[in-house]
Formats: structure tokens, sequence, C-alpha cells
């Protein structure tokens, strides 16, 4: 166990792990109420944030989430007809640390914007997710017939992350 942030960052960045001979990942902890959530131990580059506002730009996300780690996209999602924009967007990192990092705290000011911060999962991921939660009070991440709609783009079935 490690006593600072430095130190689990330092931990992470230092792979390959040998223990006994074999390969092991590092990881950070998760606390055991975030554990309950849908997709809390999967490992994804990419993350789903909420409440965005109309004035929030991709400079915008860019200037505050390069802080967690290097970004290879941004994508703010509009809608197809009024090409307005809905509200949300998705951020994908170069690792899946950087995810880890910024999902340890739910809410995060953007643009000067309280927004909520979650890991982006497939309609695959979802569902494993799921499966594995069944019998588990509070997991509550899923709505239905949300996640579609996207231009045919798999990257954005996402359905389970837009529950309240």
């Amino acid at each position: 166990m490690h006593a600072t942030v430095e130190e689990v960052d330092a931990a992470t960045n230092a792979r390959p792990h040998k223990v006994d001979g074999r390969v092991v990942e590092p990881k950070r902890a998760v606390s055991r109420e975030d554990s309950q959530r849908s997709g809390a131990h999967l490992t994804v580059k990419k993350i789903f944030v909420s409440s965005i506002k109309e004035d929030t730009e991709k400079h915008h996300l860019k200037d505050y989430f390069e802080q967690h780690g290097k970004i290879e996209v941004i994508e703010i999602m509009t809608d197809g007809g009024s090409g307005k924009k809905r509200g949300f967007a998705f951020v994908t990192f170069g690792n899946h640390d950087s995810v880890e990092k910024i999902v340890i705290k739910k809410y995060h000011t953007v643009n000067g914007h309280n927004s909520e911060v979650r890991k982006a999962l497939s309609k695959q991921e979802m569902a494993g997710a799921s499966s594995s939660q069944r019998g588990r009070s509070g997991s509550g991440n899923f709505s239905s017939g949300c996640g579609g709609g996207f231009g045919g783009n798999d990257n954005f079935g996402h359905g389970g992350n837009f529950s309240g």
C-alpha cells in the first residue's frame, strides 16, 4: 500500500512489475462505494463528461483535463439535425492511468461549471458490468433507450452513463 499519490503514480509508471516471477499490474484502489458502480474495475481510456454548458468548447476541456495526461481525442456531442450541443462530451486519453486518476473525483469544474465525470463504457462493457452487478443494491447506473442515435458510431453507445 502506498501513502501518497506520488508513490502510486511512480508505481503505475514503472510497469511492468514482477512478483514471484509473475507480471502484475498495479491499479489505484477503488473505494467500496465506488466499486459498486458499473465498470469501476474496467480499464478504459475514455471518460464521459456530463453537464457541460453551451459555452464550453474543446479547448476548455483540453485545458482542464490535459493536466491528468495526454489527450488523444475530445468529442463534444451535438444534435445531428440542429447542431446544438447536447451537454456532454467524451475525452480519450493515451492511457488508462489518466482515467483512473480523474474518476477518483466525481465532479470537476470545467469552464467555471460543475461537470460529472465517469468512465465511458461501450455497450458490451455495460452488459458485462450489469451481469456482475445483479443482486447488489445501489448500482443504479442503468437507463433504457439512451445510447443509440450517435450517427452509428460504435464508440458512443453509453446508455448507462445518462442516468442521474
